[in-house]
């Protein structure tokens, strides 16, 4: 969230918050921007109600493939082309079951 605004970082699928792993995903991303400056770079497309943007830090570092980089997130190539499935960890999509199953259509999203 950037000033009262839920952004759903581009390219990538996180867990929620109730899902395993949901919580350290956060905070995960806490660790990574607090205190720094974040630059969102808004897309024309929402995703469940949310803005979607490509965000990166001050140092330009692209805040959606740091997340998926320390196995908490996984690359939604429907979204960005392939874009971040290079810095998949090893077990993400076993780890990130519930994730990889919305992705192929076996679970609904919001699920």
């Amino acid at each position: 969230m950037i000033d009262k605004t839920h952004i759903r970082l581009f390219g990538i699928d996180a867990p929620e918050m109730d899902q395993p792993y949901g919580k350290k995903a956060k905070w995960a991303m806490v660790s990574l921007t607090k205190g720094r400056t974040v630059t969102a770079n808004l897309l024309p497309e929402s995703s469940y109600d949310r803005v979607v943007a490509h965000c990166v830090l001050d140092d330009g570092t692209d805040l959606s493939a740091e997340i998926v980089k320390q196995g908490l997130a996984l690359d939604w190539s429907k979204f960005s082309g392939g874009a971040y499935s290079e810095f998949e960890t090893q077990n993400a999509r076993k780890k990130l079951w519930r994730v990889a199953a919305k992705h192929r259509g076996k679970l609904p999203p919001g699920v």
